[in-house]
């Protein structure tokens, strides 16, 4: 399979990966009520046999379940993985040995002695500082416990000045995880996106499918009421299903012709989109092997462009 190099010489992933914030959430996704751990666990060992063997959590998902059931999934398999965590900038962590005490919580979890990407899960830094956090970052990739930095949810000032504090102690920053899909374009226009170009910076797209609107699930056609937190997002109503529908119908027309699915077609526009790496959600082995579909397949330039234009005014 092909591979993506996380910013300058880091390591090589899978062009896609998984995001797992749903695995052990009880809170926003449920988990326990319409699947458990013995689905998850055959949605990663499907990954893996996919070639799909990225996964990206986080301390703070299901509070800490997520990390514990990557760990204890990992423990029955010899294939290689590749974990990316993140350590949340809480306001009582004053110090540089915070970072170091949840980095060490955070590998008994997941049962590792080094981590593949350690992320700054948002920018904030409250009482101790950019320097202090990523200084201490920089520590802990020079004793091998982190194999490369990454932040997440950082502006393209604060990814400048993350990058610049990192390459004083000669680290490359090597990713910035943040919001990208067709439905959420933002860091083409804030500059996000051109800094992370200029700096070898991968972007990591969280909620690349916009919370299943680019999936091709919800339609006019089949509209029904949105529940839970989708009830309070206004593009699953039925006027903003109806502004959709340019860009859905474009998706089914472009997944028809290259035998796929709409959300395969809109992970592959992100792919295309160069140095970009979707990381969708999945919870179970199906949703796995929907996203793998992704890879391996590549639009022509003029329908990655089309894909742009119909999105652009949505």
């Amino acid at each position: 399979m092909e591979t993506v190099t996380l910013g300058l010489n880091g390591p090589s992933v899978p062009p896609i990966g998984i995001g797992t914030w749903a695995w052990g959430d009880t809170l926003f996704w449920g988990y326990g009520k319409d699947y458990d751990a013995t689905v998850l666990q055959a949605a990663f060992n499907t990954a893996l046999e996919l070639g799909v063997n990225f996964f990206d959590t986080a301390e703070i998902y299901g509070f800490g379940e997520s990390e514990r059931l990557l760990g204890q999934f990992m423990q029955q398999t010899d294939r290689p993985v590749f974990i990316a965590t993140k350590y949340f900038p809480l306001p009582w962590r004053f110090n540089g040995d915070a970072v170091a005490e949840a980095l060490t919580a955070s590998l008994k979890r997941l049962k590792l002695p080094t981590v593949t990407l350690y992320q700054v899960h948002w920018p904030f830094d409250f009482f101790m500082g950019q320097q202090t956090l990523l200084s201490a970052l920089a520590d802990e990739v020079q004793q091998g416990r982190i194999q490369a930095v990454g932040v997440s949810n950082y502006s393209a000032p604060q990814l400048r000045q993350a990058h610049q504090i990192l390459a004083g102690r000669g680290i490359p920053l090597a990713v910035n995880q943040v919001q990208y899909s067709l439905l959420a374009r933002q860091i083409e226009k804030n500059g996000v996106l051109q800094a992370a170009r200029e700096l070898n910076v991968t972007i990591l797209a969280y909620s690349p499918l916009a919370q299943g609107l680019l999936t091709g699930k919800y339609s006019i056609e089949n509209y029904k009421t949105p529940i839970g937190a989708r009830k309070l997002d206004p593009r699953f109503s039925r006027s903003g299903l109806e502004k959709l529908a340019p860009l859905t119908q474009l998706l089914q027309s472009i997944a028809k012709k290259y035998d796929r699915t709409p959300a395969q077609v809109a992970l592959n526009w992100l792919m295309a989109q160069g140095n970009v790496v979707p990381i969708p959600g999945a919870k179970n082995a199906e949703q796995v092997r929907q996203n793998a579909g992704a890879i391996g397949w590549s639009m022509e330039p003029s329908e990655v462009a089309q894909l742009a234009e119909a999105s652009t005014s949505i």
